[in-house]
């Protein structure tokens, strides 16, 4: 069920048409990529064929790297139903990826232990995919799971070590949380 606002947004860009865009302020990274990607407005996604803004519509030409990289920068840009709602367009409803940003867009409009369900399988999918990891060790901490906060982290170590981006951003998260 689309929000109110959603509609609106959604709404307001058939109407207006055209490739309106902004371009991120910082790299939105899973840790794979440094470039950044248009953000598009009034609900529409970044089509990299077309090179212009479109409405996302199941019919559409948009493949799943562009459903995951719109849905991800609207999940940066804390716009998080949208997100969703773009990555539900997604054809493979097993992607690693698309289920990470399920999860996240879920575990930060508060819905934790849907957002697990959906790092789960995301890490079915790729045992390894770090990321989900770092993000799963957040939602356990917001439930007050510290110790399992750190198997998280134990997980991450053993794949990339202390040194890598996701094992310092967990860490961090947890050292913040205890300290609190």
């Amino acid at each position: 069920m689309l929000s109110q606002s959603l509609k609106t947004a959604l709404a307001a860009g058939m109407l207006l048409g055209g490739s309106a865009f902004t371009v991120s302020a910082f790299a939105a990274s899973d840790g794979n990529s440094t470039t950044t990607t248009p953000t598009c407005i009034n609900g529409k996604v970044w089509d990299k064929k077309k090179r212009l803004c479109v409405l996302p519509k199941k019919s559409s030409q948009l493949d799943d790297d562009n459903i995951y990289e719109a849905a991800r920068d609207l999940a940066y840009n804390r716009r998080y139903e949208e997100a969703i709602v773009v990555l539900e367009l997604a054809e493979n409803k097993n992607d690693p990826r698309i289920l990470n940003y399920l999860g996240y867009s879920n575990r930060k409009l508060g819905r934790i232990e849907k957002g697990l369900t959906y790092y789960a399988a995301a890490l079915r999918e790729d045992p390894d995919y770090t990321l989900v990891m770092e993000y799963m060790g957040e939602a356990f901490l917001q439930l007050g799971k510290v110790d399992k906060a750190r198997e998280q982290l134990a997980e991450i170590e053993k794949r990339c070590g202390k040194d890598c981006r996701e094992y310092s951003m967990l860490e961090t998260e947890i050292n913040r949380h205890i300290s609190r």
